[in-house]
């Protein structure tokens, strides 16, 4: 009965591996497919910065009402990785799908000749800050 134990050990090592190595490479993939973009992550606004995890309200202070707010859809991978260990070629599989995640771009105009500047909240905290068109 012990060397059973011990086949069953070895077998949720490997599937456990497996699954490690699988989602590491998946996660790695998934990095590169996300668009690049020119990213500020942090506007200044009037001697201040305004960055990456301040609130909408330390924003709103910093930098005052938006020109522009806008609920966006951004379509976010979701991995899920299935472990049965008596299948075959490891025993799992992997799923992945895009979920819509509701994001709220505001979009800040910083004078002409200058680009616009948009910060991307998520969950009420500023999730990134980019550069948006030139105003002419």
């Amino acid at each position: 009965m012990p060397r059973r134990s011990g086949l069953f050990l070895f077998e949720a090592f490997n599937a456990m591996n497996i699954v490690l190595r699988t989602f590491a490479s998946t996660a790695l993939f998934l990095a590169a497919l996300q668009p690049g973009g020119a990213s500020a992550q942090s506007l200044s606004c009037g001697g201040f910065l305004a960055g990456v995890g301040e609130s909408k309200f330390s924003v709103l202070n910093k930098c005052g009402e938006p020109v522009l707010k806008d609920i966006v859809c951004v379509p976010r991978p979701q991995v899920e990785v299935i472990v049965a260990p008596g299948l075959r070629g490891g025993g799992t599989r992997q799923i992945i799908s895009q979920q819509c995640i509701p994001m709220e771009d505001w979009t800040y105009h910083r004078g002409q000749g200058n680009f616009l500047g948009i910060v991307r909240f998520y969950n009420g905290a500023v999730e990134s800050v980019r550069d948006g068109d030139r105003v002419q």
